[in-house]
């Protein structure tokens, strides 16, 4: 496994869709395919997690491909608006550290 940039992975999706005709679906073709999506994320948790055995013979997905699966379709859909998901991730870390800095109990380390 290597590790990838959030850059490169837009560009390696991208080059993936450009080499077909149809390109990038509309924006709410993705969001129905995110949706769609989540929805099979949601019910491999509750397989593994929740009160919802798999029934015999279903497909055994896994909740790693899954989460592929939204990470994909979440790269599409930013690529297909022109956004960069770095400088997205950037605003919502910023976001988070400064919002949220104190709404949670931090872990406190004891000096060495």
């Amino acid at each position: 496994m290597t590790d990838k940039s959030l850059k490169a992975m837009q560009q390696e999706v991208d080059r993936y869709i450009s080499q077909f005709k149809e390109g990038y679906f509309q924006p709410l073709s993705m969001l129905a395919r995110m949706s769609e999506e989540v929805g099979e994320l949601a019910r491999e948790v509750n397989h593994h997690f929740g009160e919802k055995p798999k029934k015999p013979g279903e497909a055994d997905n896994s909740i790693e491909m899954e989460l592929g699966d939204i990470l994909f379709i979440t790269i599409c859909f930013a690529n297909s608006l022109g956004i960069d998901l770095t400088a997205a991730h950037d605003q919502v870390m910023h976001k988070f550290q400064t919002r949220d800095a104190n709404r949670w109990t931090k872990v406190h380390t004891e000096p060495e």
